[in-house]
């Protein structure tokens, strides 16, 4: 095995026991290269544990490589994996020595996140990194492509499998056992040169008088062989090494000090170095043979030994694990042989203590694991681990079960003092805090199921329960308080309280829900129609996510970048609004926080609408339907309803007349918070029926919505809603030729949108708004603002002009002349599904290259989107 020029990626793929893992270390020892060793179990599943042990494999490498990025990634809020992975890169990049990076059983790991991320590696690999994977099945890499520009070395199971003369000389020379001709090839025909299958014979054989026989007793498959083998492997062995093989089966890895907690024993380190030098399947997993790992065929056929033999011992050898990980600082591990050992009290006082670290660092996926593994006979006398199992239930957005386990704490808060059964817990102080815990999980549950009063209620007592330090408790119901206030419609109480609760939040370091909280406090300034003031709040949060110039992202920036698109698109500056959006693409977030891929596509939804892509906005805002994830905020601009606005505008009415009766809305219904972005729709689902038929009573209809719809904007200081609602009066006045009565109603949302900069409100409304507001600046009425405004109409005019040039055949010509060859190749790729990452690897030319000819394309064809790009192509003949 060699490494070939320009070839990224070494993958050994083959069943267990070909010898993968010793081949590569065999390999990289002789060949001449630094190598970072990395050799994967089932629990390096998690992301974030995975990279902290990648970084670690690096520093092996160049000691102080991914310092930043290690830490980073153990805050209580990591950063996206591609932009980690993109710093580390380009410190990979500073390292002088061409190095590799083993990936051992890689198919431990069952995650898509790490596929992803590893992904994202071998397509931005720099050339001083070669990367070797060992596994049983491919992994989820694109290998195809990989062969095919000649990056990828292959070695598979008839590369790996001993051929006769390779059998013979490893059983006569490398193991000195001078067997003839014909006893060589019968262990290789039964063993098809399997190579742990000929090293498990080889074990058996030794001390034997009768070789022949014993070649010629044993056949089947892989299973049986490694069955029968090691059991005459075991039955050799003296009783005390026999012991120590059993008695370390059930651990994962190994060391010296753990093998003694577990055998009782003193010497286990030499007993592991003597056992690897015997061949015994034993799997060093750093480079100072400090850990190790058996075979995992070997660790099976083991534990199934020690299952029939000492089954008594099992728990005990995992509870001394137990305590061995305890006191050595690994709770994670120390919590999986606890529940190994079936001892589910010291489990469950293991994952009570490590329950406040797991929240921080938002582990409660692993959280809710183990205690789902703890038995309901014991988790009932510990009132304190059951309010945590409801806690973390509900962070996992699954309410079944959430009610029952507070119950179950609950039932301890009324128990008599001198009753013989008492709660069990590990921390008295905890107990203490039971109450207000048991009354914010209730405050929660109530506003999941929009049970405002009830929310109130129990986010009060809390207050009442919790003490004056406990900065936890009171900022998580301050918070619940504010969004109560903000589903009733009372607005400024709402950013209040909310805003305490995220003071409170962040004095106590949980900094991810801070930033998150930031698209409320934002979204509450919005509706009351402060857009500086919410300018303010995304940009304090990008501040804090970043929280400085070079340093990797943390979650929660790309939702910043999405609320600052926002206020930008209303400001009309729509090319700054699309790079925000393309800067939170680009962060990595789409998959992130729940508000973020349904936020960026309907933000992205309105820049297509405004470049007359009215389809494809459309089919943004399926994309954002179907994956937006309720949380304990209110729905009060439905993504329904903006589909609705979109028909409205293509002239699909009877689509937005569906949607209006399926949503039950009417002109008897009464003004309501919570409906009040559907009942605006609703009118302008009126408007343009008025406007095809011309039934008097429907303007009269939509113009009696709109007052009542105004007095209850204006009453609970909804200044957003107040200015789309008076802007619709204008239009329907107009439509009633009554132009006095439409200029009052445009002056008030005039006054009301020019301090905060409000454009893009008018302009959606087009030339019939346009009337309107050169009437306004011919009375003088806030010229320097209609003038602005009238000026955006004028250049939106003009860009409906170019899409009636003189002669497609002129056009095409010159546009022929000048698109590059490379802009055209661009352009055919942009109607295919591929990334930008990826559209460079194709054309083999860098990211920012692909950048540049992009910007370029988009300022040729006067368009701001592929899709657009595309359509324009098509349209002229280009492609």
């Amino acid at each position: 095995m060699g490494l070939r020029s320009g070839r990224r990626l070494t993958l050994i793929s083959a069943p267990a026991g070909f010898g993968k893992t010793t081949l590569v270390s065999e390999w990289v020892a002789d060949c001449g290269r630094p190598t970072a060793w990395l050799s994967l179990d089932e629990e390096d599943g998690d992301l974030t544990r995975f990279f902290v042990y990648f970084i670690s494999a690096l520093q092996t490498i160049a000691p102080n490589i991914g310092e930043q990025a290690l830490g980073v990634l153990q805050t209580p809020q990591p950063p996206p994996i591609e932009s980690i992975l993109t710093t580390l890169l380009n410190e990979v990049i500073a390292v002088t020595d061409n190095f590799i990076f083993v990936l051992d059983d890689y198919h431990m790991l069952d995650s898509k996140a790490i596929d992803n991320a590893l992904n994202f590696l071998v397509d931005h690999q720099p050339p001083q990194l070669h990367l070797v994977i060992t596994t049983r099945e491919d992994p989820n890499l694109p290998l195809a492509r990989l062969r095919v520009r000649n990056q990828l070395t292959e070695l598979r199971v008839t590369d790996l499998r001993f051929i006769p003369s390779e059998a013979a000389e490893f059983l006569n020379q490398v193991m000195d056992l001078n067997l003839s001709t014909e006893e060589v090839s019968a262990l290789e025909i039964r063993t098809e040169g399997w190579i742990a299958g000929l090293q498990l014979a080889v074990l058996s054989m030794q001390g034997r008088q009768d070789v022949h026989g014993f070649i010629h007793a044993f056949a089947g498959d892989h299973r049986y062989i490694v069955d029968y083998l090691v059991e005459e492997v075991l039955r050799r062995q003296p009783e005390s090494i026999r012991n120590f093989l059993l008695q370390t089966a059930i651990l994962d890895r190994l060391n010296g000090p753990l093998c003694d907690a577990v055998t009782d024993q003193l010497g286990g380190k030499e007993r592991l170095e003597t056992l690897q030098r015997g061949n015994f399947f034993l799997i060093p997993l750093d480079d100072k043979r400090h850990w190790y790992r058996y075979h995992h065929l070997f660790a099976d056929v083991l534990r199934m030994h020690l299952m029939t033999e000492q089954p008594d011992q099992i728990p005990i050898l995992h509870r001394c694990a137990s305590e061995w990980y305890e006191q050595n600082g690994s709770t994670s591990e120390a919590i999986h042989h606890a529940l190994a050992a079936q001892d589910f009290e010291r489990a469950a006082n293991l994952i009570e203590r490590a329950v406040p670290e797991a929240r921080r660092n938002r582990q409660e996926t692993q959280l809710l694991n183990w205690l789902k593994a703890i038995p309901d006979e014991v988790l009932q006398y510990r009132p304190v681990l059951s309010v945590h199992y409801a806690g973390t239930l509900l962070q996992t957005g699954q309410l079944d079960g959430v009610k029952v386990r507070l119950r179950n704490a609950e039932r301890w808060l009324d128990m008599p003092a001198d009753t013989q059964v008492q709660p069990v817990y590990v921390d008295k102080e905890d107990f203490q805090r039971l109450p207000g815990l048991v009354s914010m999980y209730h405050a929660a549950i109530a506003l999941t199921q929009g049970d405002v009063a009830n929310t109130m209620k129990h986010a009060q007592q809390v207050l009442e329960l919790a003490r004056e330090n406990d900065d936890l408790l009171r900022g998580s119901a301050s918070s619940l308080l504010g969004l109560a206030f903000w589903t009733n419609g009372d607005l400024e109480t709402a950013y209040q309280m909310f805003s305490k609760g995220m003071a409170y939040l962040q004095k106590v370091g949980f900094i991810s829900d801070v930033i998150g909280g930031s698209v409320t406090l934002a979204d509450l300034q919005i509706t009351q129609g402060h857009l500086h003031e919410a300018m303010s709040i995304y940009e304090r949060g990008l501040q804090l996510a970043t929280k400085q110039q070079d340093a990797p992202v943390l979650r929660g920036a790309a939702d910043m970048h999405v609320g600052m698109s926002g206020l930008y698109y209303e400001r009309n500056e729509l090319n700054i609004a699309e790079q925000h959006l393309l800067k939170s693409k680009e962060l990595g977030e789409l998959n992130g926080l729940p508000k973020n891929p349904y936020r960026w596509r309907v933000a992205m939804a309105q820049i297509q609408e405004v470049q007359g892509d009215l389809d494809g906005a459309l089919d943004l805002l399926d994309e954002a339907e179907s994956l937006y994830v309720g949380d304990f905020s209110p729905n009060v601009r439905p993504t329904s309803a903006l589909k609705a606005r979109v028909w409205v505008k293509q002239g699909e009415l009877e689509k937005a007349l569906d949607w209006a009766r399926e949503r039950k809305l009417s002109i008897e219904e009464e003004p309501s918070y919570l409906r009040e972005f559907e009942q605006i729709t609703f009118v302008r689902i009126l408007l343009s029926q008025y406007q095809g038929n011309h039934l008097i009573s429907l303007l009269h209809d939509a113009l009696g919505l709109l007052e009542r719809l105004l007095k209850a904007a204006d009453e609970g200081g909804r200044i957003g809603s107040v200015i789309e609602i008076l802007i619709l009066q204008a239009l329907a006045h107009q439509m009633q030729e009554d132009r006095p009565a439409a200029l009052i109603s445009l002056e008030r949302a005039l006054k009301l949108s020019e301090p905060e900069g409000y454009m893009r409100i008018f302009l959606a409304e087009g030339s019939s708004m346009a009337e309107l507001i050169h009437d306004m600046d011919a009375r003088g009425i806030l010229p320097n603002y209609t003038r602005k405004l009238l000026s955006a109409f004028e250049v939106e005019d003009q860009g409906l002009d170019v899409e009636t040039p003189p002669s497609a055949e002129s056009a095409s010509s010159s546009l022929i002349e000048a698109l590059s060859q490379r802009e055209l190749d661009l352009l055919r790729l942009f109607k295919t599904e591929l990334s930008g990452p990826e559209i460079a690897q194709e054309l083999v030319i860098a990211l920012s290259t692909v950048r540049t000819h992009t910007k370029s394309i988009y300022n040729k064809l006067n368009v701001n989107s592929r899709r657009a790009a595309v359509k324009k192509a098509i349209e002229l003949g280009l492609i």
